[in-house]
């Protein structure tokens, strides 16, 4: 049988990782099968014109979404012939969200993918890898656009950084540190309270506890918002007990996202972190019917060097699919500054350097009273936490950028050539961090993990002012520059804060009000059915 290469799927052994040997035969897996959508050229006009106009067109409804542009029925019957001639499970298939789900033995898929899985050991434990491609039978090439599970390599790191917990200790006692209704007051949040609108959370390990969200939103005088975990690949509300573990970024985001728009519902999509695990949540949370977000918020990622191709490019649609469906996804830019944590080299953190996602940088921000008295790239120096921003090397200029320049801490400025990164900013440095509690202790949290949150917080409350999803903020964000408080001090490493766009903070923080006007256009006829 005649196979050929599933382009960009090649993979490496993590950096430092040894094998340890041939993977357990007998060990059983669920890979997901991602195939090719419907309506390319007509998806394509339909983003075209959102570029073009602001976000302005109408949005389009989810289920009529799955039926222009789902996969096609056809194809899962390929892919259906494919399993059971190499004796995999069909467990799961969803059109919209264009995948199938095959159940089988390491022996089965190494045979069916003709692949080797190996066993790896690197400094944070081990994982079940591979080297080398994918390879599908002619029959499946054009069907088949990516092929996730097979390796479950930790794939993304959450982007928040705490302060020493100081258990039941007034927060304000040591430092600087705001709540964020402090926060949307001192940036100018409109009024609301995210009534009729849900916000899903992206979380890939860790967990939540009822009483501490209780006592959290009491202890701020807050309403208790709706929060409801949903499985993803069998992943699960399951706090560690470690607050600086991922626990930390589930409770930051909930406390964060709850406290700006506790009318909204907060759904928690928790899935393994892997690159199977991190996609499903985010397609599962998009094509969501039954909570249905219209903000989607993510505080994880890793270098785009990290990523497969396959991978990046299957994120990427999803969030296509996203700005189609009037649904704004919020991304944090990471917390390792122009580096994003490579040696020797600038990288943008992905799934932030999409361009169908709002990437958020950070700032440091000090106050006095209700008003903001300066305001910074965060960079911490020698601790090295610094907010991400750099270049994309993965994904072209998107048209809302374009004559855009970075500037450089060394002088001058690198004209864009591909996807900037980020498209705004807030608060991230821990030293003026988030009044959070996590299992079981109050204690103060930053990074850009707490900025994608914030801003989701800001979307809800003009979403439920507009009376419809503004959808892909981009390109309304973009022509209206004088909404932001531009950042001009700092830097993340290799670029610097400039007047107007940079790639340390973007446009910088928000002035919500401002950001509401320049949104309310944008919103169209509601689409939460």
């Amino acid at each position: 049988m005649a196979r050929h290469i599933l382009k960009g799927s090649e993979r490496e052994p993590l950096k430092g990782a040894r094998s340890l040997g041939k993977a357990d035969p007998a060990e059983r897996l669920e890979v997901t099968v991602l195939l090719r959508r419907r309506g390319e050229d007509a998806l394509r006009v339909r983003l075209t014109d959102l570029h073009r106009s602001g976000g302005r067109p109408a949005h389009i409804k989810r289920e009529e979404f799955a039926q222009q542009f789902g996969a096609d029925a056809s194809d899962v019957e390929e892919v259906k012939k494919f399993a059971k001639a190499h004796g995999l499970a069909v467990v799961q298939e969803d059109l919209a969200r264009r995948s199938v789900v095959l159940s089988g033995t390491v022996a089965q898929f190494n045979r069916a993918f003709e692949i080797d899985l190996e066993r790896f050991e690197h400094e944070g434990g081990s994982y079940r890898g591979r080297k080398g491609p994918i390879r599908l039978p002619d029959e499946l090439s054009p069907v088949v656009e990516g092929v996730f599970g097979l390796d479950n390599r930790p794939q993304a790191k959450p982007h928040f950084r705490a302060r020493s917990p100081k258990g039941n200790v007034h927060w304000h006692a040591a430092s600087s540190s705001f709540t964020p209704l402090q926060l949307a007051s001192l940036y100018g949040f409109p009024a609301g309270t995210g009534q009729g609108e849900c916000i899903g959370i992206i979380e890939l390990g860790g967990g939540y506890r009822p009483a501490d969200l209780q006592k959290y939103f009491a202890e701020i005088n807050v309403p208790l918002p709706k929060v409801s975990a949903v499985s993803v690949d069998h992943g699960r509300n399951q706090p560690t007990g470690d607050p600086n573990g991922p626990d930390g970024e589930v409770m930051l985001d909930i406390e964060v996202a709850g406290a700006i728009a506790p009318a909204a519902h907060i759904a928690v999509y928790f899935a393994p972190n892997t690159d199977q695990g991190f996609l499903d949540a985010v397609t599962t949370a998009i094509h969501d019917t039954t909570n249905k977000p219209s903000v989607v918020s993510i505080s994880w990622g890793g270098p785009e060097s990290s990523w497969t191709s396959q991978a990046m490019t299957a994120f990427d649609q999803a969030f296509q699919a996203a700005a189609a469906m009037g649904i704004t996804v919020c991304v944090a830019a990471g917390d390792n500054g122009s580096s994003d944590g490579v040696t020797g080299s600038d990288n943008v953190d992905f799934p932030a350097s999409s361009s169908y996602v709002l990437a958020c940088g950070g700032t440091s921000v000090q106050a006095s009273g209700n008003s903001i008295t300066s305001e910074s790239v965060w960079n911490d120096g020698a601790n090295g936490g610094a907010g991400g921003g750099g270049i994309s090397t993965f994904f072209s200029l998107p048209p809302y950028q374009e004559g855009l320049s970075a500037a450089l801490t060394a002088g001058g400025a690198k004209a864009l050539a591909k996807r900037g990164v980020p498209d705004v900013a807030g608060d991230a440095d821990e030293n003026t961090g988030y009044d959070v509690r996590v299992d079981g202790s109050d204690t103060v949290i930053g990074g850009t993990s707490a900025v994608a949150p914030l801003w989701a917080g800001l979307i809800a409350r003009i979403n439920q002012k507009a009376g419809s999803p503004v959808g892909f903020v981009n390109p309304g964000l973009y022509k209206n520059p004088s909404a932001f408080n531009d950042i001009t001090k700092g830097n993340n490493g290799d670029f610097a804060a400039a007047p107007g766009w940079d790639a340390c903070t973007g446009w910088g923080s928000p002035k919500g009000a401002a950001i509401a006007s320049a949104l309310m256009g944008t919103a169209t006829t509601s689409t939460r059915s």
